[in-house]
């Protein structure tokens, strides 16, 4: 099998696994998931906010926030399970065209290179 193909049967696997990041949380009584922690939430755990994060939190808001569609966080466990899957789906498409994008960008400045020093 293809290294390629090993890979996305790989992302595909974790995909599919993406919804455990709602059923480990409350299982073992952790609150938020590991590093997705809110300003409000590290003052909870610590105590304090540091400065920059504060600053810089108003900056940027997610897209799908906690991977949830608007109007699903009530519907039960069936629906946020898809919409963490749908997350995970644009997530990866995202960086996939922008790793794809940046690598043709590299592979056509290489090859204008070459051109010139022949």
């Amino acid at each position: 099998m293809k290294t390629t193909v090993k890979l996305w049967f790989g992302l595909v696997i974790l995909i599919l696994l993406s919804p455990l990041g709602l059923f480990l949380p409350e299982y073992f009584k952790a609150g938020d998931a590991w590093g997705e922690w809110g300003s409000d939430s590290l003052k909870e755990l610590v105590g304090y906010v540091p400065q920059g994060l504060d600053k810089l939190s108003s900056l940027w808001s997610a897209p799908i926030p906690d991977y949830a569609f608007k109007g699903w966080e009530e519907k039960g466990l069936a629906h946020l399970s898809i919409a963490y899957i749908a997350s995970a789906v644009l997530g990866i498409a995202v960086v996939a065209i922008v790793v794809l994008f940046l690598g043709t960008l590299v592979v056509k400045s290489r090859e204008s290179r070459y051109e010139k020093s022949k």
